[in-house]
């Protein structure tokens, strides 16, 4: 049986409609200034629980009062139009209403975190970068929301000790990387290229095994 699932977040399970990147423009002004932004600078800004002026102070980028507060609205402007699918609404509360544990993990840089929550405030486990200080496909994120579930993510073809799957819409993060953990990720294709196209129909596929399962017993 499917005990548990865990969703992705952007791209998965929410939107962003005005993308002003605030994270890209600040690494682009820390190069404007000669300073070295490499891709750990990027990954810092995924792993460290920092708000976004303190992800600037801590790589030595320095904004002048009117650059901060233009990266200050770019930010505020990209969080505000971020917005759940609707089909992800609807899977979820299937789900849930059929007993079937539901969790979020996902690499987000600190000012998203809340966001997420405030949108499925129904969800109460998640892994995020910012918190836990790793990326996906490290395996200590997949390992820490299943510690969160209460389930174990070695046994997903074992249908007697409950199987754990992940969708989202990253080949590397969200299938490959949670195979290798014991999870079995599923890849999302929003634009139709793929056998799972919206979120619900996986749950309907979800729900429909189950019950197949009950009806094998």
């Amino acid at each position: 049986m499917i005990s548990a699932i865990v969703f992705d977040a952007f791209g998965t399970i929410v939107r962003i409609r005005r993308r002003t990147s605030p994270y890209l423009q600040l690494m682009r002004e820390g190069r404007r200034q000669g300073l070295s932004i490499t891709p750990e600078s990027t990954h810092f800004a995924m792993t460290a629980n920092l708000p976004f002026a303190g992800i600037a102070d801590y790589l030595g980028i320095s904004l002048s009062a009117s650059k901060r507060i233009e990266l200050s609205e770019a930010l505020e402007k990209e969080l505000s139009s971020i917005e759940p699918y609707p089909d992800a609404i609807r899977a979820i509360a299937e789900l849930k209403d059929s007993d079937i544990l539901v969790a979020v993990c996902s690499n987000l840089a600190q000012p998203y975190g809340p966001v997420v929550k405030e949108l499925f405030p129904n969800i109460k486990h998640h892994a995020f970068s910012f918190e836990l200080g790793v990326t996906k496909p490290d395996p200590h994120i997949y390992r820490f929301i299943c510690g969160q579930m209460g389930v174990d993510p070695g046994h997903c073809f074992d249908a007697e000790k409950g199987q754990v799957l992940m969708i989202g819409d990253s080949p590397k993060c969200d299938r490959d990387g949670p195979r290798a953990a014991g999870i079995m990720g599923h890849l999302l294709r929003r634009d139709g290229h793929g056998p799972i196209t919206d979120l619900t129909q996986f749950a309907q596929l979800l729900l429909d095994r189950n019950q197949a399962e009950r009806q094998g017993r």
